[in-house]
């Protein structure tokens, strides 16, 4: 069986009795941690309906009080002429992201000599039913150039650093955690974490993804361990041979909240912030071959039912 084509957008085959959804979105970063931009591009379609299209966007300043966000939704989004996905005016394609939110705008180019990130362990994962989540990095560790315009301000990206991901499915997963991170020297972290349920029973966490340390791409799979909460999360993933340990944190007023919606109408919050602090401890055996510290630079999403984690919710609806 072939393995997924990651910048493949799967709306356009999706039968119409059928829902789903779909995001591809990136993350970019200063290289002093204080400024970064998280922006989405995403469907929607309930069961029977025609697929909606929206462009999210928040952009993160350290010193500011809070993040400023955005979002457009239109009809009719597509994937042709080259775009992996266009939403509107706003496309993203091999090496440019561009579009427009409220009254925040970019243009965007990016590359990497990184090869893409496949973060489920089985090639058939992706083309059956289960699991109702799936995901994948095209861009795992990417360098941006371009320009961002928010709020009558300009700013030059040349220089940041971050990702390109992208996830499908006809449900999200019952509560889930993003990592993300890239040092200066390029070592790098990419890494979701989830519980799902299976009728009345959530299961525990379970890892997917990467670490990357001095050009050795390393999986993360498997059981994990993680104390969670809005603005912090310790974690620990073990493989044979290897543990990864760290703490990301965030300071609450850099915390955003946006809805997203399951294709038949369940809701989640997701709470992120795109300038984290990511601390990383990586050890082969008995000994440490990385310490990865991203002051910053990193990305902590926490997705959940819970309505009382205390930050104040975008008002977009996703649905």
């Amino acid at each position: 069986m072939a393995g997924p084509n990651p910048t493949e957008a799967r709306f356009p085959g999706v039968p119409t009795a059928e829902g789903h959804y779909e995001s591809f979105y990136l993350k970019a970063c200063a290289p002093d941690g204080s400024l970064g931009v998280w922006i989405r591009y995403t469907v929607h379609k309930p069961p029977g309906a025609r697929p909606a299209g929206s462009v999210w966007i928040t952009f993160f300043e350290a010193a500011a009080d809070g993040p400023l966000a955005a979002k457009e939704t239109v009809p009719e989004p597509r994937s042709d002429g080259g775009d992996w996905i266009r939403v509107g005016q706003a496309r993203l394609a091999d090496g440019v992201a561009t579009g427009r939110a409220g009254d925040t705008e970019w243009d965007l180019r990016f590359g990497s000599e990184e090869r893409p990130l496949i973060h489920l362990p089985a090639d058939w994962m992706y083309h059956r039913r289960l699991p109702r989540t799936k995901l994948l990095s095209p861009v795992p560790a990417a360098s941006f150039h371009g320009t961002l315009a928010v709020g009558g301000r300009s700013f030059s990206l040349d220089g940041w650093r971050g990702m390109v991901g992208h996830n499908w499915g006809a449900e999200h997963a019952e509560r889930w955690i993003w990592l993300h991170g890239i040092t200066a020297a390029g070592d790098w972290l990419d890494a979701a974490v989830g519980r799902v349920r299976v009728g009345p029973l959530t299961l525990p966490w379970i890892a997917n993804g990467a670490v990357s340390v001095e050009g050795r791409r390393l999986p993360v799979r498997g059981a994990a361990r993680i104390e969670e909460s809005p603005d912090r999360c310790e974690f620990r993933f073990r493989g044979r041979d290897l543990s990864i340990t760290g703490l990301a944190s965030a300071p609450r007023r850099q915390l955003v909240a946006w809805m997203y919606a399951d294709p038949r109408g369940s809701v989640h919050h997701a709470v992120n912030c795109s300038i984290a602090d990511l601390s990383v401890a990586v050890e082969i055996g008995d000994e440490e071959l990385r310490h990865l510290e991203v002051r910053g630079g990193g990305a902590y999403e926490l997705g959940m039912r819970d309505t009382d984690h205390g930050v104040d919710l975008q008002p977009f609806y996703d649905g």
